[in-house]
């Protein structure tokens, strides 16, 4: 281990080939049967938020070494920062919120493609076109249910009323979201796949998208022409509730402190939550929320000694800023000692697990991860 690995009080590795797998195993689940000369839905990536957390400058290159060639991204910071490491000539990175207000030509200059889910924001687009007197690429986006981003059906009809509303835009892509793909026994999916349909049938022509990481598993009418996964490509399972059809990708240690002998009835941290029910050891781990290991973990997750992994290491007491306590009774005596590693998340207590265990998802861990821990990155070679 490394110096630098030695001074932090966590390590959190990234498998950039597992990123890798999944998104090929994503590009098998949207083939569909038939000759190998028929179309198949393309697979694009979302690397907002900077890759889950995860470092986009990093995670995009594999992902257009294994084949992807459409970003995703919220912002238009986050297009700017991206397009560096973005290098195939043929790869295009879209701006899922579009040009803010006066930004149009920042967006055009730096080669990005804006997702349109407004008419200002498409009066901007079609103001620089006509300025710059030719035609401009743009996703359309519509709201088929969700009442999160998109165009209405109202404005929809608008469009559809009136061509010269989309003079000088050349529509590359028609998207939409869908808010329940995570659950897929609910109607609102069907309801929204049908309302996309109907929406974007009144529009020109164009390639389309409704799936994101959950809705590839709806099946093939949800597919279309273009996937956008993210979280799936970060091994959050899209598929709760079944087994998990994507790698992990992080693995999350936390280093011993201090471990201490505590008698029964004994409180530990902040607000004496926990009282020790019998004479016990605990260890003191060197992370805590200023890492983004949520505090809401406290009292309901568990940790794992890798030569050990039967046996889960309760954490007690409240999460701290910079520590943790989990119950390391069960250990052999003298199994745990300070500079150790401790798995919070890793083979044995999975992502989507430890997010379970924090009443949250595996987005926002993922997202929250911190800036403290030493970061280690496997398969970029």
């Amino acid at each position: 281990m490394n110096v630098a690995a030695q001074w932090a009080g966590g390590i959190l590795n990234i498998d950039l080939q597992a990123v890798a797998e999944n998104y090929r195993t994503l590009c098998q689940v949207i083939r569909r049967p038939g000759p190998l000369s028929a179309p198949h839905p393309l697979c694009a990536a979302a690397v907002k938020a900077d890759a889950y957390g995860l470092d986009a400058s990093l995670v995009a290159p594999v992902l257009e070494e294994a084949g992807c060639r459409h970003f995703f991204v919220a912002h238009l910071a986050e297009g700017v920062a991206l397009r560096p490491s973005v290098k195939n000539p043929e790869s295009s990175i879209f701006v899922l919120h579009g040009p803010p207000p006066g930004t149009a030509h920042d967006l055009l200059e730096a080669g990005l493609v804006p997702v349109i889910n407004s008419m200002e924001q498409l009066t901007e687009w079609r103001a620089l076109s006509h300025e710059l007197g030719r035609r401009l690429p743009a996703v359309l986006q519509v709201d088929s249910g969700m009442a999160r981003f998109g165009m209405n059906a109202e404005e929809v009809a608008k469009i559809a009323a009136d061509s010269t509303l989309l003079d000088g835009i050349e529509t590359v892509l028609m998207m939409s979201h869908l808010a329940c793909a995570d659950t897929p026994e609910v109607r609102s999916n069907r309801a929204q796949l049908e309302e996309f349909q109907r929406l974007s049938a009144m529009l020109p022509k164009a390639p389309r998208s409704l799936a994101a990481s959950s809705g590839i598993f709806l099946g093939p009418d949800w597919h279309f022409d273009l996937v956008r996964p993210g979280a799936a490509l970060y091994g959050v399972n899209p598929t709760p509730g079944k087994p998990n059809p994507v790698k992990p990708v992080i693995r999350l240690q936390a280093r011993v402190i201090q471990t201490r002998s505590i008698p029964e009835g004994q409180a530990v941290g902040y607000g004496g939550g926990f009282i020790a029910p019998r004479p016990s050891r605990i260890a003191l781990l060197g992370i805590g929320y200023g890492d983004g290991f949520l505090r809401s973990i406290s009292g309901h997750g568990a940790a794992i000694l890798p030569s050990q992994p039967d046996v889960p290491l309760p954490v007690i007491g409240r999460v701290s800023m910079d520590s943790l306590a989990v119950d390391v009774t069960d250990l052999p005596e003298g199994s745990v000692r300070a500079g150790d590693l401790i798995d919070l998340i890793g083979p044995h207590n999975p992502l989507d697990a430890a997010a379970m265990a924090a009443g949250t998802i595996g987005y926002e861990f993922l997202t929250d991860l911190g800036r403290r821990y030493h970061r280690t990155y496997t398969g970029n070679e």
